[in-house]
């Protein structure tokens, strides 16, 4: 995944550059049994102000959020052509198209019937409509209830409703469980969770925020955004992260920047954060950490685990 500015991560999971590395189960990457639950499918399709006359059989996704939601819900075979940011799962028709400077022109060239984007940059939903290409538009999740839309959504566009039903379903069946497991706590664990090596990071009131607060922990950032003028994701200081001494530190750089628990112990003063003395510094995945699709669920249980582990 290439390196984002912590703005360009705001603005795409809101940043949550929102991934899942060793810790992860695969539960999204499994594609539905094809004709599963297909048949219901019927055309013309209305999402919103698109209407589908027919089944899309040639679909660019420039979100890789989106992508993951489309091969999850078993539209894959659809998808002709991923943005430069897609790679889950690993065998997506990957182009050089970009979600984040789109061009009209190159879009066009692969002939879509279906563009699939999260963000309207360079006026690209203009565009591609003055070409007569449907668009639909996956704008980053600030709920799961947003997440369980879209893939709804593309599962009514795609002609899959059925499986798109049997993954939302499945999502919501283990979170439920996943926090039912949680230990009960007399008081809450803290914890902080680091964007990028500059301490950008996300608070309880992102997308990102939402997963760590039903997993029950506190996140120590939210005094440095109360008035939310950095939109849920403000920018630390070591001297604040150090003197709130979370009791975990996730990071979500360890493939753009490198980080690590050595590299946090490394720093000035954080050998003595509590996260660090306890071992509690937790690798997860950029991608996992950055997207709002059905691997949110493996973002959730790396963080369940981890917490498990601390005694009640």
């Amino acid at each position: 995944m290439l390196r984002r500015t912590p703005r360009l991560f705001a603005a795409t999971l809101a940043v949550a550059a929102l991934a899942l590395g060793a810790c992860a189960e695969k539960t999204s990457d499994e594609t539905p049994a094809a004709g599963a639950s297909s048949a219901g499918a019927a055309y013309p399709v209305t999402v919103g102000k698109l209407t589908l006359e027919k089944r899309p059989e040639k679909i660019v996704s420039l979100s890789a959020s989106a992508t993951e939601m489309l091969f999850a819900i078993g539209a894959g075979k659809q998808v002709t052509a991923v943005d430069d940011q897609s790679n889950f799962p690993a065998d997506v028709p990957k182009s050089d198209l970009s979600g984040f400077t789109p061009n009209a022109e190159a879009i066009a060239g692969k002939s879509p019937d279906l563009v699939v984007l999260s963000d309207d940059r360079n006026k690209i939903v203009e565009q591609l409509t003055t070409l007569k290409i449907p668009v639909y538009q996956t704008p980053a999740a600030t709920t799961l209830d947003d997440s369980y839309r879209q893939i709804t959504e593309l599962g009514a566009l795609t002609g899959h409703p059925g499986e798109a039903a049997d993954v939302t379903r499945r999502m919501k069946d283990d979170i439920t469980k996943l926090v039912a497991d949680l230990p009960k706590r007399a008081e809450k664990l803290t914890y902080y969770h680091e964007l990028g090596p500059e301490l950008y990071t996300a608070t309880s009131k992102t997308f990102i925020g939402s997963i760590y607060a039903m997993a029950g922990l506190e996140n120590i950032a939210d005094p440095a955004d109360a008035d939310g003028k950095s939109g849920g994701y403000p920018q630390l200081s070591q001297e604040v992260i150090v003197k709130a001494d979370p009791d975990f530190v996730f990071l979500a750089d360890t493939k753009c920047c490198k980080q690590s628990a050595e590299t946090v112990k490394a720093r000035a003063g954080w050998a003595g954060v509590t996260a660090v003395r306890n071992n509690q510094v937790v690798a997860l995945d950029d991608d996992v950490a950055s997207r709002w699709g059905p691997r949110v669920v493996d973002l959730l249980r790396a963080v369940v685990d981890a917490v498990a582990k601390v005694p009640a």
